[in-house]
């Protein structure tokens, strides 16, 4: 199984709206904002405390398989390729580790479509990157966005299961799927 070193960092992603690029030190202060929005927070374990994320070093947001999400020339969110060990008990692969998609946008983001956009072109990315691999997703179930938007990505739906206090989604992509 391929790792996502190989290839990383890949050319910047053109999607009709947005630019999906490889993290630098001057993303940090985005990424401190995306980390510490009780709003972004909200399904994934609450806002973390800004001045521990002032603390961190400018380059430790930047590692492979994290996508800046740029429009316009600002900083909207991220999107992550990983891989990870993470989800349901019973993974499909758990001794190697699956490709995780992640995504995380700032509020004044939501609801224009940009995840969708900015998901969709890095899954495109990553099947021509590493063919027929599968990427999984989880999400907390009361996350409906997000599910919804996993399934328009053309995630199907293995299972629900608990995790951190939780329910969580549990789907599957495969290249090739189509999107809805």
């Amino acid at each position: 199984m391929a790792e996502l070193e190989p290839v990383w960092p890949p050319r910047p992603i053109m999607t009709e709206r947005l630019l999906l690029r490889e993290s630098e030190a001057r993303d940090h202060v985005a990424f401190v904002d995306l980390f510490s929005s009780p709003e972004v927070g909200t399904y994934i374990g609450g806002a973390q405390p800004r001045e521990e994320l002032e603390r961190k070093p400018e380059t430790s947001w930047r590692r492979p398989g994290v996508f800046v999400v740029e429009l316009d020339g600002e900083v909207i969110g991220m999107v992550t390729l990983e891989r990870r060990n993470d989800g349901p008990p019973d993974r499909v692969r758990p001794e190697s580790g699956e490709v995780d998609l992640g995504y995380l946008f700032l509020p004044e983001a939501w609801g224009y479509g940009y995840a969708a956009e900015a998901c969709s072109a890095a899954l495109d990315w990553f099947a021509r990157a590493y063919p027929g691999e599968s990427v999984v997703l989880s999400t907390q179930s009361a996350n409906a966005r997000s599910r919804r938007l996993a399934v328009k990505l053309g995630f199907t739906e293995v299972q629900y299961y608990v995790m951190w206090d939780a329910e969580q989604w549990f789907g599957v992509w495969s290249p090739g799927t189509p999107r809805g």
